[in-house]
């Protein structure tokens, strides 16, 4: 797969960057916790069907001492329309348990103390660094693998040789943002089965050979 042009790529997310100025994760939440403990559910769930479980599972646990009060069952009661809910039950209350005993409740701006909690992963960790803490992370999600391959933005093999090639590439002064550019560009324009070319402000600038109408 042939790589998009430096020039290409700054237009690239110069057009993103003025059809949204300041993108947002689709999740909802009201501190650093409620959006770690968001992620570690939305894996493998749309963030609309986190969103459910969520406004009543915040509601009940706010902070990780009312998780942790909360118990699995109680959090597995409010995350039951979630898949793999009873696994990400004992996550929550277990990454809440090991923010309080580790962090004082607080959750760090340190990838390698973020991936030391249940259920983090490197993707996980670089959402909470990106979203939260405005570090240049990059998580790649299966929109972002696909969309960085299709483009030509950032060809990789794998998500950590996306990851790379994204922090490599895009212009120092779009890399914080470039996470939610990409992943809305992925969910609601790039799609995966039927991508919306018509629709899409950077169609020009894109290497995919095989564009819809």
């Amino acid at each position: 797969m042939p790589s998009m042009k430096r020039e290409a790529i700054r237009e690239f997310f110069r057009r993103l960057h003025e059809a949204n100025p300041e993108p947002k994760t689709e999740l909802e939440y009201a501190s650093a916790y409620q959006l770690l403990v968001a992620v570690v559910l939305s894996a493998q769930a749309t963030d609309r069907s986190v969103n459910l479980a969520t406004r009543k599972l915040f509601a009940a646990a706010p902070t990780p001492e009312a998780m942790v009060s909360l118990g699995e069952d109680g959090v597995a009661e409010h995350i039951k329309t979630i898949g793999l809910f009873r696994n990400k039950a004992k996550n929550t209350v277990a990454l809440s348990r090991l923010l309080l005993e580790r962090h004082a409740g607080e959750v760090p701006a340190d990838r390698e103390a973020l991936e030391a909690l249940p259920g983090v992963g490197r993707k996980t960790a670089n959402v909470v660094l990106n979203t939260v803490f405005r570090q240049p992370a990059m998580a790649v999600d299966t929109h972002i693998f696909r969309l960085a391959n299709r483009t030509g933005l950032a060809p990789g093999k794998d998500v950590v040789e996306v990851e790379k090639a994204l922090l490599r590439r895009v212009p120092k002064d779009f890399l914080l943002d470039t996470h939610h550019w990409l992943i809305l560009h992925g969910r609601y324009v790039c799609t995966a089965r039927k991508p919306r070319c018509g629709e899409c402000c950077v169609r020009d600038l894109c290497l995919y050979r095989d564009k819809t109408a």
